[in-house]
């Protein structure tokens, strides 16, 4: 299992590089950025406010674009739910359709190893890649927000990208057990999944009638404006997530182990 992990970890060490430096870097010049924007976003703080169902969307009806909390919301957590999502997706989505595609399951599953033990270490490959990215991105927020030198509420901050992390992990969780049910590497379909979840999300908060069904997305327990205007965490949405999230990897365990493997 530990040989298959390890195996897994260097595959995806550049993946988990460009994505970290390309989302994590973007976000942290962007925090140092805010205090030279501050001026020019506060004329215009008030006319986003207003600007009815795109402000909704956003959280700018919520937030003033023009305090750390809200420039953090709209600017900075769109960029990393969105990025980190997808990094989450596209790990998963090909962690085991690979082998089939690779042609390399006929080597593979000959050695002295379960396929549930397969799955574990991949899995665990996937989750240790998730989590990494996330507590090395939030380092340097909170760096870039120390050196910024404005103040910001940590504790909302710090429960933000807590179910920041539970939404990626869920997006994990429901490609992985999409993976299980393909023969060749699907990426887009992983991306396209994270890409319907978001404009559903959107949608939901600009149209009244789907307000109801925001739950559904994962993106609404994570949902930066949200947090940071009111502190708490839409419960309900939450607990969906991490049902729909463990129904994933069952899913990916049950079919994967019973799957008839192409060579």
């Amino acid at each position: 299992m530990s040989t298959i992990y390890k195996h897994e970890m260097k595959l995806l060490y550049k993946t988990f590089l460009i994505w970290t430096l390309a989302v994590g870097g973007m976000c942290f010049v962007c925090i140092l950025l805010f205090n030279s924007m501050k001026d020019t976003m506060s004329g215009m703080a008030e006319s986003f406010s207003q600007m009815g169902a795109f402000a909704d969307a956003f959280g700018m009806s919520q937030l003033s674009i023009a305090t750390l909390a809200g420039f953090y919301s709209t600017e900075v957590g769109t960029i990393h739910s969105l990025g980190g999502a997808m990094f989450a997706a596209i790990i998963a989505t090909v962690m085991l359709s690979k082998e089939e595609d690779g042609h390399t399951s006929e080597f593979l599953f000959t050695l002295p190893i379960s396929r549930k033990n397969v799955i574990s270490s991949k899995l665990f490959a996937v989750i240790t890649n998730v989590v990494a990215f996330n507590v090395i991105s939030v380092g340097a927020y909170t760096l870039g927000i120390v050196i910024l030198g404005e103040d910001i509420d940590f504790g909302r901050f710090f429960l933000y990208h807590g179910m920041q992390l539970l939404m990626h992990l869920e997006m994990a969780g429901i490609c992985f057990g999409i993976s299980a049910f393909m023969k060749k590497n699907k990426l887009g379909l992983g991306l396209g999944i994270v890409m319907i979840f978001y404009a559903f999300d959107l949608m939901a908060r600009m149209i009244p009638d789907l307000k109801d069904y925001k739950l559904l997305t994962p993106f609404s327990y994570s949902n930066a404006a949200d947090i940071f205007s009111t502190g708490n965490v839409e419960v309900g949405a939450l607990v969906l997530g991490m049902i729909v999230m463990v129904v994933g990897v069952v899913v990916a365990y049950v079919k994967y182990d019973k799957k008839d493997l192409a060579a």
